[in-house]
């Protein structure tokens, strides 16, 4: 669903904005926002709400871990891709849910 109405997403986005994502700007070419969803030092897994401005992306990086780990990348609002290295970019539409593995290099967008 492309959504090019700042107002319009804002109603789609669920789980909120957040704030600049400054932390971990480094990572991101454009912009993107961090909306933290669970503490933790409350819970063992992390997940939060990261919205990607228009033509933001995610560099490619890799999640590390010595056991378990990887990532679960859900699409809540608007659209965008994925892409796993070495394979075809996949659109992303709001309900989507990707499990990235450990150690496997992505890109985001």
């Amino acid at each position: 669903m492309n959504i090019n109405n700042k107002e319009e997403f804002s109603k789609q986005n669920v789980f909120g904005l957040g704030q600049e994502n400054t932390a971990f700007a480094r990572y991101f070419i454009g912009n993107s926002y961090l909306n933290p969803l669970t503490n933790p030092k409350e819970t063992a897994v992390f997940l939060a709400n990261v919205t990607f401005e228009p033509e933001c992306r995610n560099n490619w990086h890799i999640h590390h871990a010595k056991s378990g780990g990887g990532q679960l990348l859900i699409c809540t609002a608007g659209s965008g891709w994925y892409q796993e290295e070495g394979k075809e970019a996949v659109s992303l539409e709001p309900g989507m849910v990707i499990t990235i593995p450990a150690e496997v290099k992505v890109e985001k967008g």
